[in-house]
């Protein structure tokens, strides 16, 4: 029996999942420069999550660890993601959520400045917001909350966790920086994702023709 505080079958299981979807994500280009930082629910009091500083399209298993939901390293001695404490955070105080995916696409790079100083990005109208969990039509409208960007992350995250007390959230954009996506499992993180990644460039677009302002 194993000694550790977690199984270690379901972080394997999980590590691969990780991994593949992480590759195809640093294909797409969302993970420049070592950049970004993956997650997902190992149980119910610990995530797996990418380590500090690796090139995030040549991942291996080793690179996956385990941390508890206060951000701190279990079994291994590893340096988890300096944003670890804006995973854990919606774990510990959501527990259907079960991964959290973080990139920097140009597209939400860029949108993260141009709304920087309104501190959202209004999404309305569009087909594809029912691709958020819990939205079944059109007529609807997601604000995607942007944040200033800070190294500090007990005070991003106490940000974050004040903006959860007053409005539903699949997502948000940090200035400069990127976007954060959950769901209750790695699909639904990952279509959260790639809606966000698309309507955002809609925006962008539009802003281009005019018809934003």
């Amino acid at each position: 029996m194993s000694a550790l505080p977690y199984d270690p079958a379901r972080l394997h299981e999980l590590a691969r999942l990780l991994i593949g979807n992480i590759r195809e994500l640093a294909q797409a280009g969302w993970t420049p420069a070592t950049s970004s930082n993956f997650s997902h629910r190992l149980d119910d009091h610990h995530a797996a999550i990418t380590v500090s500083g690796r090139d995030k399209g040549r991942l291996v298993e080793d690179d996956i660890m385990v941390v508890d939901f206060d951000g701190r390293a279990v079994g291994r001695p590893l340096r988890p993601s300096a944003e670890t404490l804006l995973h854990t955070q919606l774990y510990r105080r959501y527990p259907e959520i079960g991964c959290v995916l973080h990139t920097h696409s140009p597209v939400q790079t860029v949108a993260s400045r141009l709304y920087a100083g309104a501190g959202h990005v209004r999404l309305e109208g569009y087909e594809l917001l029912k691709a958020f969990h819990g939205n079944s039509t059109h007529e609807t409208a997601v604000d995607v909350p942007v944040f200033a960007n800070t190294q500090d992350m007990d005070v991003l995250a106490a940000q974050v966790d004040a903006l959860l007390d007053s409005q539903a959230m699949w997502g948000y954009l940090i200035d400069g920086h990127g976007l954060y996506a959950w769901g209750r499992d790695m699909a639904e993180a990952r279509r959260h994702l790639e809606a966000f990644e698309f309507l955002l460039g809609c925006e962008l677009e539009l802003r281009k023709l005019g018809a934003r302002d």
